[in-house]
């Protein structure tokens, strides 16, 4: 979604040598992109729709900043180290050791998806997910259901097997957002000399493979822990589907479950379905549509969101433009809580 353009950072390199006989150059990346972005909501929650309507300055500039290096070591077997994040804001990490054949092991810090994440919604896109932006609890997550998670913190191993490539994730017990820095931990709060919820650790697998020209099949299963302040309790996550490419025209369909973990509940149960198609009309434009509808719990109505893209690329310049739609699953004969979202990006990329 991001143009980069990498710089070279000596400085930056010369210092961290002066610090750490252990560090090492990194190079620099960031983008030049300019967003408008629009939302409305409409529905029973009028707190929300107040803070939801009020759109203040929609205008938005890139400040994601990304530092990576690397190196060889005798074995010939590479590290890798990534940090990254808005600057001035919350930062990520990731530490990759690729061993060639024998596959690649990386330990990620809030950096993206763990095993079954590799895959939660891999339906052909213009430029992002029905459910990218869509909000139905102000303050409090986004609330869209249905997407498998195998967490974003921990470990991953990856492998390429005959024609299919593999992602195996475990998540140790901590929330996803942690951010520890070496020899810090996550169960226990010093500050306020508390510990933190229970909240046990996910483990997960994902395959994917190209078994025919243009046919991608796909499918995951996992255990996602719980946070919760009196019990330890994990999720079972499943998901599985294919997408087929011919000609300039790519379309795909994918089914996920999850099972609560709750004890006598199926509250928390879902079952999404999925699609979308994808137009290339040429070279530098392409045009798509989502649907994705989910089933929570029981006594409720479906959760339905609905995505629109486009995208244009020239020389150095791209245009982006979505806009998504949601209508939240709420108790039948309740009055529906409605989301619409509508995002155009200009990139540079020099």
């Amino acid at each position: 979604m991001t143009n980069l353009k990498k710089v070279g950072l000596t400085a930056l390199a010369g210092s961290l040598v002066a610090v750490s006989a252990h560090a090492g150059s990194l190079s620099v990346s960031g983008g030049a992109e300019i967003s408008y972005t629009a939302q409305e909501h409409t529905g029973t929650a009028t707190t929300a729709d107040s803070v939801f309507n009020n759109n203040g300055n929609r205008f938005g500039v890139e400040k994601f900043v990304s530092f990576n290096g690397s190196g060889e070591l005798d074995n010939g077997h590479t590290v890798s180290i990534y940090h990254g994040g808005p600057y001035g804001g919350f930062s990520s990490s990731t530490l990759t050791y690729n061993m060639g054949d024998m596959g690649t092991l990386s330990y990620q810090n809030s950096t993206g998806d763990l095993g079954i994440g590799k895959i939660d919604d891999l339906m052909p896109s213009a430029y992002e997910e029905p459910w990218d932006g869509i909000d139905f609890t102000a303050g409090g997550g986004s609330g869209v259901s249905g997407r498998v998670d195998g967490g974003q913190t921990g470990f991953n191993y990856s492998n390429s097997i005959g024609m299919a490539n593999v992602n195996i994730g475990y998540a140790p017990k901590t929330t996803n957002d942690f951010r520890g820095d070496d020899g810090g931990v996550s169960g226990y709060h010093g500050s306020s000399n508390t510990a933190a919820t229970a909240n046990p650790s996910s483990t997960s697998i994902s395959i994917s493979a190209e078994v025919a020209d243009g046919l991608m099949v796909f499918g995951g299963i996992g255990d996602k822990g719980v946070a919760t302040a009196t019990a330890e309790e994990e999720d079972d996550h499943s998901t599985f589907g294919l997408k087929y490419t011919m000609g300039g025209i790519t379309a795909g369909y994918q089914h996920s479950e999850i099972d609560d973990g709750t004890a006598g509940s199926s509250a928390g149960d879902t079952e999404t379905d999925a699609f979308g198609v994808a137009f290339a009309i040429n070279e530098n434009l392409t045009i798509s549509y989502g649907y994705q509808e989910t089933e929570v719990g029981t006594g409720r109505t479906d959760q339905e969101l609905t995505g629109m893209a486009i995208g244009y690329s020239a020389g150095g310049m791209s245009i982006k433009a979505q806009r998504n739609e949601g209508e939240e699953s709420v108790t039948t004969g309740s009055a529906t809580e409605e989301v619409t979202r509508t995002e155009i990006l200009v990139g540079f990329a020099f």
